[in-house]
């Protein structure tokens, strides 16, 4: 079996604003890549770009992936690592785009197998319950929507913060006044805080039952990580921190952090994924699965990558659910409340609407 053919798609998906302590989204820059071979057989494959975060933008994770698709025209596709390590050499970083098409060969190789995803990564079944974020608005806002969030039956919060920490710390005492104690909270800075701001804003938070706190700092202040977990008893997690099993075992190490957060987007896609919960294990380091603004088809790639991955103990899948206006996706993820299933069938089980791809602008490579 040799690739024949990759389509590119670009996959916009609008969306209501979404507020974090970088910048703002109001449209899901995402693409969709679709891996065909010389036989029935394809795969599929997405990914979210979140230029403040990890660097890339839409246009630049098309430019990048026809370039990817040229590289790997009459190659066997179930190499999946000989693959991959192609991408790595031609191109550094750019994980967000590589992703994709480490997706895209995952579901190709699990249809060839004919397993579920899940299945062909030696995984299975287990409950996975996701949270439900808040971006950042006025304190009013947050709280009502908190209120209204736990009222619907969210299993927990994730709450965007990274702001002057006294206006943070009053928009949680405001949220936690809202919803009461029975529900987790965890904060996600996005980088926001300097280290002083950190630990004013995490010790100004301890009475308020704060689960975790998603990365404090930005990435150049890592080396004072295992400080700021002796300035608070709020645990912290690494995320934009961690970006591949190198950067785990670093912090790991170093007693840097209590939890990793574990995106494609950052690690390039499900075989580095499984690589840093492993070392993360090695040291006793949970770990949770997030993203960026997927819609349920790259959703779903990660909850098969969960049921796979022991050391995954918290899930942050909601990114479908947070403003996007457009739901594109055949099969996939599936939601009931916050609880969530997968779509039966070989591979990810999830494809895109066609009457959607015809929207959206292509490029094809043979």
């Amino acid at each position: 079996m040799l690739i024949k053919e990759v389509e590119i798609y670009r996959l916009r998906i609008p969306m209501e604003p979404f507020v974090i302590a970088t910048g703002v989204m109001d449209y899901a820059q995402n693409t969709f890549i679709r891996i065909k071979t010389d036989g029935d057989l394809y795969g599929v494959g997405e990914c979210s770009a979140f230029p403040m975060i990890v660097g890339e933008t839409q246009n630049t994770c098309i430019a990048v992936a026809q370039d990817f698709a040229k590289i790997w025209i009459g190659k066997d596709p179930l190499a999946i690592e000989e693959r991959m390590a192609e991408l790595h050499l031609y191109i550094a970083k750019n994980n967000t785009i590589k992703s994709a098409f480490d997706m895209a060969l995952y579901d190709l190789a699990a249809k060839h197998a004919n397993l579920p995803l899940y299945q062909f990564l030696g995984g299975k079944p287990r409950e996975i319950i996701t949270d439900i974020t808040l971006g950042i608005a006025s304190l009013e806002e947050m709280a009502a929507k908190a209120k209204a969030l736990h009222d619907g039956g969210a299993f927990a919060l994730k709450v965007k913060l990274g702001k002057k920490p006294q206006d943070d710390i009053a928009r949680m005492k405001a949220i936690r006044q809202a919803v009461g104690f029975d529900i987790p909270i965890r904060i996600d800075a996005n980088q926001g805080w300097t280290f002083e701001e950190a630990v004013e804003a995490l010790c100004g938070l301890e009475s308020l039952k704060i689960q975790f706190c998603e990365q404090p700092m930005r990435t150049y202040n890592d080396h004072l990580l295992a400080q700021l977990r002796t300035e608070t008893i709020v645990p912290i997690m690494a995320d934009e921190s961690v970006y591949d099993h190198h950067d785990a075992e670093r912090l790991c190490r170093t007693d840097s952090c209590d939890y990793i957060n574990i995106k494609f987007s950052k690690s390039s896609g499900i075989a580095e994924s499984l690589k840093i919960q492993a070392v993360a294990a090695e040291y006793h380091i949970p770990c949770m699965i997030g993203g960026m603004l997927e819609s349920r088809l790259a959703l779903a790639a990660k909850a098969h990558f969960a049921y796979a991955a022991p050391n995954v103990k918290f899930f942050d899948l909601d990114t479908c659910m947070v403003g996007h206006l457009v739901d594109p996706v055949i099969g996939g993820i599936q939601y009931d409340g916050y609880s969530i299933k997968l779509t039966e069938g070989p591979g990810i089980a999830a494809d895109i609407a066609p009457d959607f791809l015809e929207t959206c602008d292509k490029w094809t490579i043979s």
